[in-house]
């Protein structure tokens, strides 16, 4: 799930273990233009703190303006719309006239907050259903592909886990790689059996793990959720990693190369027990073409291309770290000065 939302979870969870008492906001409806998606959810506290967002702030004002005033009474869930009239779409930053639709959820114990964020630590997909009548609130394992759904009786919210990255080799690279992604809510894994790289690498938050790069991307059961990106530049640890890889349902499976390291990786790779599908999964020479000089630049390219798949941004709109501009007989990857 999204970082702002995993957020939101927590910090409700950590007022209802407080007794704060607090709602839960999330986008039902909308109709026109709007700043947040359906699904969007934002948390308030009695005493008008906020974590998270349902529009591009105003709505948000007018929530805590409202806490402050009032105080938090409800006791069921609420249904409430923003935007109906010209004025009102005015007022509240909603362009052409749009409209935003509210569940307004009062927080307890019951909300199973608690039990749904320890679901999404086992990396499970999770189904939420609220009665709107009585609040009561219900957890099951999410079928692959469910939508959110809301009808007069309930609204049925999915809960997706956490994104996952791991990366294949401990050097420079990455360590930037790592921490950006921290900062994008990635649980992130490193993994190299050297010893030699393994010693004095830590970033706070990242497991790091010694065991052969292709045992633990089989030992990680990669789903749709997950990425890989092998930044050794050793065949003997990279290959048979992204060969398991690409066999699984992991959404980025990358290789840090140059164009001909790249071409004689696929030459590798196709000996192997690949399909030509499999292979041409695998993305590599690796991240957006930017530029890109330095180990954080290049980390910053590699996650911009991860997050256009992952967005699922158009094949013809993303332009790869391939398309860059190249010398006659350019063909050297020298990873912390810029080529990749």
């Amino acid at each position: 799930m999204d970082s702002i939302d995993l957020e939101v979870l927590k910090t409700s969870a950590a007022w209802i273990a407080a007794g704060r008492r607090c709602e839960l906001i999330t986008v039902i409806k909308t109709w026109g233009s709007s700043p947040r998606p359906v699904g969007a959810t934002l948390a308030i506290c009695e005493d008008g703190a906020v974590i998270g967002s349902v529009s591009g702030g105003c709505i948000e004002d007018d929530l805590i303006a409202r806490v402050r005033d009032e105080g938090i009474r409800r006791e069921a869930p609420e249904i409430v719309s923003y935007g109906i009239t010209a004025d009102e779409a005015h007022r509240f930053g909603l362009p052409c006239g749009g409209t935003i639709a509210l569940s307004i959820e009062p927080l307890s114990e019951r909300s199973r907050i608690g039990e749904l964020l320890a679901r999404l630590e086992r990396h499970e997909l999770v189904q939420r259903r609220l009665d709107l009548r009585s609040g009561e609130v219900t957890l099951s394992q999410a079928a692959p592909g469910a939508q959110m759904q809301v009808s007069e009786q309930a609204m049925v919210t999915l809960h997706g886990p956490r994104w996952r990255l791991l990366i294949i080799g401990a050097g420079q690279l990455s360590r930037f790689l790592a921490q950006i992604a921290l900062a994008m809510d990635y649980s992130v894994a490193v993994c190299d059996p050297r010893e030699e790289y393994r010693a004095g690498w830590h970033v706070d938050g990242v497991r790091l793990v010694h065991e052969m790069p292709d045992d633990v991307v089989l030992a990680m059961r990669l789903d749709h959720r997950s990425a890989v990106v092998a930044l050794t530049h050793d065949p003997k640890l990279d290959d048979l990693a992204l060969m398991e890889a690409l066999k699984s349902d992991a959404f980025y499976v990358g290789a840090i190369g140059s164009r001909l390291n790249n071409s004689k990786r696929r030459e590798r790779l196709l000996e192997f027990d690949l399909t030509p599908d499999q292979l041409a999964r695998l993305h590599g020479p690796i991240g957006l073409y930017i530029g890109s000089k330095t180990p954080s630049e290049i980390a910053i390219s590699i996650l911009a291309e991860m997050t256009a798949v992952k967005n699922g941004v158009p094949t013809n709109l993303i332009v790869p770290h391939a398309s860059a501009p190249t010398k006659p007989g350019d063909a050297v990857c020298v990873a912390e000065s810029g080529a990749v």
